[in-house]
């Protein structure tokens, strides 16, 4: 039995009437850029991640970059100030960083969530320490009330990567509305995914999400009319459209993920294969099922032969990029130790019971993890 890692042909399938007929009526509109579907779409967006605000982007690495160019028009930061961000994490969440004039420093995750580590933030604040971006990596939150904690004591923002974690939540409170503002992306491949990119900022600060909006805009408000440097990063009409479409969706998509994770957690049976943790379900919405194996490229090269199709996030991690040369000599040993042994296995909406549990079953048949 094939089992494809994430088909997006499948995924968009079950919608594909209701996708074509929100492409139909855009054309239909003749207005392709800022128009009523994509005022209709972040009123729905930010409706769903209980905030006050969304603003479409271009894409999730424009989001976050966004919300830092945002403050910094703001006076809330300057050339060299720092954000503290994960060290395990991919490498966008450390471009939107660099690329606004900020310094990004890494701090270790905790080795069974996968997110940041909140005992190691404190340690990393310095003088110059503005902001701290919190990933939920894989679709889990990351823990959200120590970190709120520590930025509170410490007078510092919380700009949420969201990108991996539509609809995780924590009692009523969901992805994006943990901190001062939260970056999504809806790349294709994504929990909620557009047929193209696109992304979007959450926040409940008026004053951010009118900068934001204008930021991406050209920096303008007004045609003609630019106070200020920006960008051309708009989520068009038409990806704004479909997203309308598959939003509806979203809940029933994160429950049928969280039942494959259930029955993998609870099937998956190994000595070779360590499993991931949820210490909250609804916390968690398995963007990526991901599992460690010090044996990892074996165990992948296994799944293979039976059908069963992996992929690793990430072979290498930002601190150990060229891009980055100048953070090469920080010990990271937990980040690089993740790196090397992590394995992500097939979870998608579409995914059935027969081949959730042939993966089961290739899983805890490998021999050469053992």
């Amino acid at each position: 039995m094939d089992v494809p890692f994430l088909s997006l042909r499948d995924v968009n399938a079950r919608h594909a009437d209701e996708l074509k007929a929100a492409v139909a009526r855009v054309i239909d509109a003749g207005w392709y850029i800022l128009g009523d579907e994509l005022a209709a779409f972040e009123d729905e967006f930010a409706a769903y991640c209980g905030v006050r605000h969304a603003v479409g982007t271009g894409n999730g690495l424009d989001a976050l970059s966004l919300v830092l160019r945002a403050w910094r028009e703001m006076g809330e930061l300057v050339d060299g100030d720092e954000v503290i961000v994960p060290a395990n994490t991919f490498i966008a969440s450390f471009l939107a960083i660099s690329e606004n004039g900020l310094r990004p420093v890494p701090v270790e995750p905790d080795p069974v969530t996968f997110n940041i580590d909140p005992a190691r933030i404190e340690s990393a604040i310095g003088p110059r320490t503005r902001v701290i971006m919190p990933v939920h990596l894989y679709g889990q939150l990351a823990d959200m009330g120590a970190i709120a904690e520590i930025a509170g004591r410490r007078g510092l923002l919380i700009l949420e990567d969201a990108a991996q974690a539509h609809g995780a939540r924590l009692g009523g409170t969901r992805a994006g509305a943990f901190g001062h503002a939260a970056g999504f992306s809806f790349f294709p491949a994504k929990n909620l995914g557009a047929l193209g990119d696109g992304g979007a900022v959450v926040t409940d600060d008026d004053q951010l999400a009118t900068y934001v909006a204008a930021l991406r805009n050209y920096g303008s408000e007004v045609k003609y009319d630019h106070p200020m440097r920006g960008i051309n990063s708009r989520l068009d009409e038409i990806q704004a459209a479909m997203l309308r479409v598959k939003l509806r969706y979203l809940d029933a998509d994160t429950a049928r993920r969280r039942a494959i994770a259930s029955a993998y957690r609870e099937g998956i049976r190994h000595p070779g294969i360590v499993l991931p943790s949820a210490a909250n379900e609804s916390a968690h919405a398995w963007h990526l099922f991901v599992v460690r194996s010090r044996w990892r490229d074996a165990l992948q090269q296994h799944l293979g032969t039976m059908g069963v199709q992996t992929q690793v996030h990430y072979p290498v991690p930002p601190h150990r990029q060229h891009a980055y040369a100048e953070l090469a000599g920080m010990a990271l040993p937990v980040t690089e130790q993740l790196h090397e042994e992590v394995l992500s296995l097939p979870i998608s909406p579409v995914l059935t019971d027969a081949q959730v549990a042939h993966v089961i079953a290739a899983c805890s048949a490998c021999a050469e993890a053992a």
